[in-house]
């Protein structure tokens, strides 16, 4: 079926309904939101006319968004609607991939069975958190191939987003809102929400243990510092931990703490992602918030609505935001990492 399903996909089945802007920054687009200026340091990334344009609107949840850099495309996960979809600007929105999270053939119980986060291997191949299927699986040749989908025997939460290190070692998030009942589903195997290490050799580590909500994930340009947003309204913090060689990682602290913006905007801190300079742009209550490697703020991509999370595409100076139903972009001044 899913081969069937990606078929289709190539022949480009567009979702017309859904969009909301095409073109690259067309006059006259659909924009949302401000961008909130904190510190001076912030107009060295954000130019002072840069909006943020509504690229498509109408998804049920967006998230996990990556830059295609084969295809010249975003991906990303509409978790609800257990699908990948794409947007260029040339051919706009259009199903990517369904199903994408969840494989099975009884209907799925909870509201959130697609992927979540996506990625790039080294040899170019997807790889997606899997909420339905548990699992981090990759794309080879039409079909799902599980990448890692237990820890010492027992099936994860619901791997919720991941990161590549330069080494090819694979860090993930484990929380459970993929599962029906999530943190409180009987079907948990695994009584913690944890970080986890893939080694290129297939060895896997549980990294971290002791936060209640890991989601968003991410490393520095130098790869010496892990990164993870955590989802609690009562501890919504951006932690960060020193990389160690063998790929543990100790020295867990609090860089910076979003728990008393929960109530001065809508969501709780989700995806991020890293420039080449080491700033770290993280989804939070209220939009995205753009902060220096040392943790000071700087400001906010203020979107209005619950935002899930972010990727840098074309040339790397374009920021990709999945918020709420939508899928936005900002044009900023600096460069994604890896571009």
């Amino acid at each position: 079926m899913l081969d069937g399903m990606l078929r289709q996909a190539a022949l480009g089945t567009c979702l017309v309904c859904l969009m909301a802007a095409v073109g690259s920054g067309e006059e006259g687009a659909r924009t949302i939101g401000s961008v909130e200026r904190l510190d001076p340091r912030m107009d060295h990334l954000v130019p002072r006319e840069a909006v943020i344009e509504v690229l498509a609107d109408g998804l049920a949840w967006a998230e996990g968004p990556v830059w295609d850099r084969t295809n010249r495309r975003l991906l990303f996960s509409d978790i609800p609607n257990n699908t990948v979809h794409s947007w260029s600007d040339e051919r706009g929105l259009e199903v990517f991939l369904k199903p994408s999270g969840y494989t099975g053939d009884a209907p799925f119980a909870g509201r959130e069975p697609g992927s979540n986060g996506l990625a790039f291997d080294d040899r170019g191949r997807l790889v997606l958190c899997q909420h339905g299927d548990r699992r981090i699986a990759r794309l080879e040749g039409g079909r799902f191939e599980a990448v890692v989908d237990r820890f010492e025997g027992r099936k994860f939460n619901s791997p919720n987003d991941l990161v590549f290190a330069a080494d090819g070692s694979l860090y993930f998030t484990d929380p459970a809102y993929g599962l029906p009942k999530t943190f409180d589903d009987p079907a948990r195997e695994l009584d913690w929400c944890g970080v986890y290490c893939r080694a290129p050799d297939g060895k896997l580590t549980l990294v971290v243990k002791d936060l209640k909500a890991p989601n968003g994930i991410g490393l520095s340009p130098d790869g010496k510092t892990l990164y993870v947003n955590q989802s609690h309204a009562e501890e919504a913090v951006l932690m960060a931990y020193d990389v160690q060689p063998d790929g543990a990682v100790s020295g867990g602290r609090v860089l910076f703490d979003m728990t008393p913006l929960v109530k001065s905007g809508p969501g709780l801190p989700d995806g991020l992602k890293v420039d080449q300079q080491g700033h770290i742009f993280a989804t939070g209550p209220g939009g995205v918030h753009v902060l220096t490697p040392g943790g000071t703020h700087l400001g906010t991509l203020r979107t209005g609505v619950p935002t899930a999370n972010c990727a840098f595409g074309d040339d790397g100076s374009t920021l990709y935001i999945t918020a709420n139903d939508m899928l936005c972009r900002i044009r900023l001044t600096t460069r994604g990492l890896g571009f």
